[in-house]
């Protein structure tokens, strides 16, 4: 091989050209550039070529938009739309946005059946696979779309295992519909079903209320697991203050789509990211407000999931405590008769932290997405115009921290020998709430619902249903389905349910869920039988069966672990792979490694 002659200046000035031409202008920090910078990226250039991307945007800052858009629930019907606004937001603040799918179950079609087993498995098959499009496709940043239950923990969780600049954006709730004069919301429906098969609704009454409960786009409009993980986002500092209430439908919730794609492209510039923002006091405000509104049970759940995620040290225990020193101020669907519209109009969830932030409730030096803390966030809506003044605001629903709905929050966690690491009630009802009676023990939903359905429920009953946990169900069923049937039925105040799955954000009266050791390890719920007496004490915490510890080891001796319910498959895997409620039922192995 002959020796290598020097570049002559015109060899060397076209060498500079093309190396110029290639490197572009992107920031050296940006992740982007594995993909869009440099010679050797032509190939990958070419493939963003033929999608309609050109140089402007090959040389901007890549924002997935991870978008579960489908026809199989009103929550996430109008994604699409919501997405768009989201890319223009995008687009107009300098960056190169790139939507790509993901999955939704929609737990309302689900619920009662053998496919509410995937819900939760969509939680983490949601966060899986944005993880990994957002990890293969080297995206800078995530504007995280979400609608139905499940699609908002999955969103949050990617965005903090990602650790991208993030922004949560929620595409908004359904409008209530309209039954015999009054506003009404799915969970009316549930709860007809029961009333029907008690003989206390005639069928057309159900018919014509079926028809009319869900009017059009948007998730379920209640404090329901939608709008409390919307609004815990907010307290969490993952999505700007008052981005959570706005309807579906509504002009207001795309202005907000709009916004969250500007705000992504200043997370880049900032580089704040979700490890700048989530810290053990982010979540106390979450738990405070999940307390303080009346939130779903799955909010605990989810919560200790996001905290594993983020290693921000999070227990069970945790909610109690701060449950106990937080009021119920906000009195809405299940409990009361308000749904997150009426939340809106009064100016959203930043009238709600801005009282427990003055009655020293919450930690306002928490950052936010903004850049700002709470307390500069508050302020600066207040100066926007955006937040009305605490003495205007109005609502029969709305209460203070001095004169509260309840002296303490909703979200009540329950131990005793039946539940050692733990059970989660909401109170939608009497706070003293106490209970003792007989055992019905139901090995999965189906048959207690058809025991329920059958009028043989009994004043005093304890209704046990087990085996629906992380791994025994697999997946932890909500059971909507059969709380509102017992309620429906007339046993709102007299009748307990505990089981070791999940309910319904929409669930109301003493359902105890969450009951952990499953009964699938073992757990004490395995383990009684039909007619132990059991006592469910709010006041005391205590969820508890008359048996003495050796009668329970005696028992425990002759239990035999049932068969898994699923030998292949995506329910066999997670069934192998689900941690313990108590845990959030993580499935990710740095989180489960040592469980």
């Amino acid at each position: 091989m002959s020796e290598q002659q020097p570049r002559s200046a015109e060899e060397t000035s076209r060498g500079r050209d093309d190396a110029d031409r290639f490197a572009g202008e992107k920031d050296e920090d940006l992740r982007s550039r594995d993909v869009t910078e440099g010679a050797d990226k032509a190939p990958h250039r070419a493939m963003f070529r033929a999608m309609g991307f050109d140089d402007e945007d090959l040389s901007s800052p890549i924002i997935g938009v991870p978008n579960p858009a489908a026809d199989i629930t009103p929550c996430n019907v109008h994604l699409d739309d919501v997405a768009d606004a989201a890319i223009d937001g995008i687009d107009a603040a300098g960056g190169m946005p790139i939507e790509f799918g993901t999955i939704t179950i929609s737990d309302a079609i689900s619920m009662g059946t053998e496919g509410m087993k995937a819900s939760l498995i969509s939680r983490e098959v949601i966060a899986d696979s944005v993880e990994l499009v957002s990890f293969g496709e080297r995206m800078d940043a995530l504007v995280t779309v979400a609608g139905c239950d499940k699609n908002l923990p999955g969103m949050l969780m990617a965005s903090i295992r990602t650790d991208l600049p993030s922004v949560f954006l929620y595409g908004g709730s359904i409008m209530p519909g309209q039954h015999d004069g009054r506003d009404v919301t799915i969970v009316q429906v549930f709860e007809g079903v029961g009333a029907y098969a008690e003989g206390d609704m005639s069928g057309e009454e159900l018919d014509d209320l079926e028809r009319h409960a869900c009017p059009g786009a948007g998730s379920c409009g209640g404090m329901f697991t939608a709008n409390t993980m919307a609004s815990i986002s907010e307290a969490l500092g993952m999505a700007p203050l008052g981005s959570a209430s706005a309807p579906a439908e509504d002009p207001e919730r795309y202005e907000v789509a709009e916004r969250a794609g500007e705000l992504a492209l200043e997370c880049i510039e900032e580089d704040r990211r979700p490890s700048d923002i989530l810290s053990r006091e982010s979540f106390e405000n979450a738990i405070a407000l999940q307390t303080a509104i009346g939130g779903s049970t799955n909010g605990v759940l989810h919560l200790l999931a996001l905290a594993a995620e983020a290693d921000v040290d999070l227990s069970i225990e945790d909610f109690d405590e701060i449950s106990r020193r937080t009021p119920k101020i906000a009195d809405l669907q299940p409990g009361g008769n308000s749904v997150m519209n009426d939340l809106h109009e009064i100016g959203g969830v930043p009238v709600v932290l801005r009282r427990l932030l003055e009655a020293d409730l919450l930690h306002g030096d928490a950052m936010t997405v903004t850049g700002r803390t709470l307390v500069e966030e508050l302020a600066e809506l207040e100066a926007r115009g955006e937040l009305p003044d605490d003495d205007e605001v109005e609502a029969d629903f709305l209460y203070t921290v001095d004169d509260p709905k309840e002296e303490e929050g909703a979200i009540k966690i329950l131990k005793g020998n039946l539940a050692p690491d733990g059970s989660v009630l909401k109170v939608t009802g009497d706070d003293e709430f106490y209970h003792e009676g007989p055992a019905r023990i139901f090995e999965n939903e189906e048959d207690a619902m058809e025991y329920v359905q059958s009028g043989r429920v009994d004043s005093g009953d304890v209704i046990v249903i087990r085996n629906e946990g992380p791994t025994g169900g697999p997946g932890m069923r909500e059971m909507l389905g059969v709380t509102a049937a017992v309620v429906g039925a007339g046993h709102e105040d007299d009748v307990a349910l505990l089981t070791d799955g999940r309910f319904s954000g929409a669930t109301r009266g003493p359902m105890i869920g969450h009951v952990a050791p499953e009964a699938a390890d073992g757990g004490p719920i395995g383990l009684i039988e039909d007619g132990d007496h059991v006592t469910v004490d709010i006041p005391e915490r205590d969820l508890s069966v008359d048996l003495s510890d050796e009668e329970l080891a005696e028992r425990r001796e002759e239990w035999e672990a049932p068969e898994p319910q699923y030998e292949g498959g995506i329910l066999a895997k997670y069934a192998r792979d689900f941690a313990g409620a108590s845990d959030g039922a993580v499935t990710n192995p740095r989180l489960t490694r040592d469980l």
